[in-house]
């Protein structure tokens, strides 16, 4: 079938029905409505989109409700939210916002038959096998094993990752707390990075370099190992002075080699032979240095391994939409295999 709000689960035929999607961050609320799912080309169809400053509101419940107003059609009966926040059972915080809220309230509240409350990057793994080869750029080579498990990973405001998991019989997100792993060093580079991040941090872990704060202080770090007084920049700065600062320049050119070998090591960890998904907000600023460092080579370094993580292919996501992409997988999803 063509676009069609008409699918075909299991032998049985069932009637899409629309969604509610949000993506809930520090500074937008954006809200939309999914009205359909057209199994050959495997996209969502995206409609009613509104986008509020968060700050607007005192309350999930309120911009929700605000959305819910706006609308032209029928309330949807079921919902799922993206959050940039922790989720402990059904209580969800967003701590930027003073925003907290149950997610069994909030169904009950709306009259929602169903309702999920989902991480941001649990999304962007549940938006994996949707995205559109198209609109994103290839940053290695490979082939990617139909079915396999999808990693997704980025640094943004922290560092996180995810894993897609499916078989024949369901598919499931893997969340994980993979930016507070320990940091390894592969070259003597790394190691004397390393070693001037510990003198002031500790225990560095991924999120130390691979995020906007880290790629300050892996700024400070490469100043001090090359011998020059480092100046206060944050990371914007950093970037920005890359092309009259020698050491910026080398921090930008570490910053992407380094995120290959951890690419790498979440690669094999997931056993992601479906291939890697990087998203964030700081490489899709870099794209023409991350194509042109070592990061292939340094995500291929893997030892006796070295063959398996060289046929995993790795995708940088500038493609839009993608928490509200993953919101309506999310349910689709549990919906297709049940």
């Amino acid at each position: 079938m063509s676009q069609t709000t008409l699918n075909s689960f299991n032998g049985h035929d069932r009637v899409f029905e629309p969604i509610i999607v949000a993506d809930i961050g520090g500074t937008n609320a954006r809200f939309a409505v999914v009205t359909g799912y057209d199994l050959d080309s495997n996209q969502f169809t995206i409609a009613h989109q509104l986008t509020f400053p968060s700050a607007e509101f005192q309350s999930f419940e309120t911009a929700l409700s605000a959305f819910l107003d706006s609308l032209t059609i029928s309330k949807p009966s079921r919902a799922c939210f993206a959050v940039a926040g922790p989720i402990k059972g059904h209580q969800v915080f967003l701590t930027n916002l003073g925003w907290n809220f149950n997610t069994q309230d909030v169904q009950k509240q709306f009259g929602f038959e169903q309702c999920a409350v989902i991480n941001d990057f649990a999304a962007f793994a549940y938006a994996a096998p949707y995205l559109k080869k198209e609109d994103n750029i290839q940053i290695k080579a490979g082939q990617a094993a139909k079915g396999a498990n999808i990693a997704v990973m980025g640094p943004g405001t922290g560092f996180g990752a995810a894993c897609h998991v499916s078989d024949i019989h369901s598919s499931s997100v893997l969340s994980c707390e993979a930016g507070h792993i320990s940091l390894a060093a592969v070259t003597e580079l790394d190691r004397q990075l390393l070693q001037v991040l510990k003198e002031s941090i500790g225990h560095v872990s991924v999120e130390t370099v691979f995020s906007g704060p880290g790629l300050a202080r892996l700024y400070k770090a490469m100043a001090q190992v090359k011998g020059v007084q480092a100046e206060d920049l944050n990371a914007a700065q950093v970037s920005a002075k890359a092309g009259e600062c020698e050491v910026c320049d080398a921090t930008l050119n570490q910053f992407c080699d380094w995120i290959g070998s951890v690419a790498g090591d979440l690669a094999l960890t997931f056993g992601a032979l479906g291939g890697v998904f990087i998203g964030g907000g700081i490489l899709p600023r870099m794209t023409e240095r991350l194509i042109s460092s070592r990061f292939v080579e340094r995500f291929t370094e893997k030892g006796i391994m070295s063959q398996y993580a060289g046929q995993i292919p790795v995708t940088l996501v500038v493609q839009d939409n993608i928490p509200l992409i993953g919101a309506a997988a999310c349910l689709h999803s549990r919906n297709q295999f049940s």
